[in-house]
């Protein structure tokens, strides 16, 4: 078993992913959590094939889960001691389960459809899945059917709740309000689009893309964001390169009329850039070995997203964003920049935001119920 990690200090809720499918919006809601709570710690466990996020954030551990024996899951529990544990969707584990409810940790069972309580082959013995279901404080299900299938399984009609589907989203990135004022001033009636995340060996694509589109949109500005702000050298660089009129936002340079790529290599100010510029790309997905960034982010803030096919780590969230026509996938300059000649156009981009958005606060109001269920639980704990 992998070694325990240090538990830190303070209230932890333990979080168990079953399917790779819902890693993103329980990623989302440990934030949220911590968000909402100071001093608050999230463990995350998570099936066999789940990978851990590539920035899971602070206060933040990923561990795996203990074997299905008395003495591992005993020894898990006592190590950790969560004081509110959520587990999402079916793959149950009665040792487990069983340990946590003997321990007194309020468990609850959260996003469960009606295939996760499936009793045909391959799954659980009803004896077991009745037994596992009774340890449980509560449950928040997808549907009706979901309600009606943990009933028979041995779950209280009270202590059940549809709530609908967890869908990832994002909550908005902050920014200086000041700050946007001032350079949405600077930058009016000026087109602009964003590169985010980009990595080296994508500079020269985005940059001749960025060239192409000029000459239809002779105003155009570029608002560029190495992947690491580090990179900001070999960045500016490039642009010497092509020639292209630029101000480096770590110099303390602003972009003026002439300026054509703002090079923003700095860090804390993605929230700022989203809200500027109407079209982004997603970008650490042009090339491979990157996984792709999370697209969510420029969604939330009225940006219309375009990404490149290597997007591994957050293919779901992009597919959802495609298939709304929420989200446009490009490939190299040439269709990066005509997709760029078309969302130049404010009402292309505005209607390609909105249904960004539409999806991005699609189930916001599971997210929030949750949000409450445990720190209210937090609280009646902190009262004992």
């Amino acid at each position: 078993m992998q070694p325990l990690a240090a538990r830190p200090e303070g209230e932890l809720i333990w979080i168990h992913v079953t399917t790779p499918s819902r890693r993103g919006a329980l990623v989302q809601l440990g934030r949220r959590f911590r968000q909402s709570r100071p001093g608050l710690s999230v463990l995350f466990t998570a099936e066999t094939g789940i990978e851990p996020p590539s920035r899971p954030g602070r206060d933040t551990t990923w561990q795996a889960a203990p074997a299905e024996t008395l003495a591992a899951t005993d020894a898990f529990l006592a190590h950790w001691r969560p004081d509110c544990g959520l587990w999402a969707g079916g793959a149950l584990r009665p040792a487990l389960l069983a340990a946590a409810r003997a321990g007194g940790v309020p468990l609850y069972l959260v996003d469960a459809g009606t295939d996760d309580l499936g009793t045909g082959p391959g799954s659980w013995m009803p004896a077991l899945v009745r037994g596992s279901m009774g340890r449980f404080t509560g449950a928040m299900v997808r549907s009706e059917q979901a309600a009606r299938k943990a009933q028979r399984l041995g779950m209280a009609p009270g202590d059940i709740t549809v709530s609908g589907p967890l869908r990832e989203g994002a909550a908005a990135l902050p920014c200086d309000a000041a700050e946007f004022d001032r350079m949405g001033q600077l930058l009016a009636g000026r087109p602009t689009w964003l590169a985010a995340m980009v990595q080296p060996g994508e500079v020269e694509t985005v940059l001749r893309a960025h060239r192409a589109t000029a000459r239809l949109s002779h105003r155009l500005l570029l608002i560029l964001v190495p992947d690491d702000p580090g990179t900001g050298g070999c960045f500016a660089a490039a642009l010497e390169r092509a020639g292209l009129r630029h101000a480096r936002w770590s110099d303390g340079v602003q972009p003026d009329e002439n300026t054509q790529v703002l090079l923003a290599d700095t860090r804390g100010e993605m929230g700022l850039w989203y809200r500027l510029a109407p079209v982004t790309l997603m970008a650490s997905s042009l090339e491979p070995g990157h996984g792709g960034r999370d697209p969510y982010e420029p969604a939330a803030l009225g940006s219309a997203v375009l990404y490149g096919p290597n997007v591994g780590r957050h293919l779901e969230s992009y597919s959802r964003l495609a298939g709304a026509a929420a989200a446009r996938i490009v490939r190299d300059a040439e269709t990066l920049s005509s997709a760029l000649g078309e969302l130049v156009a404010p009402d292309r981009a505005a209607a390609m935001a909105q249904a960004a958005w539409d999806i991005v606060s699609e189930g916001a109001d599971v997210t929030d119920r949750l949000v409450d269920l445990v720190l209210d639980t937090l609280d009646l704990g902190a009262a004992r």
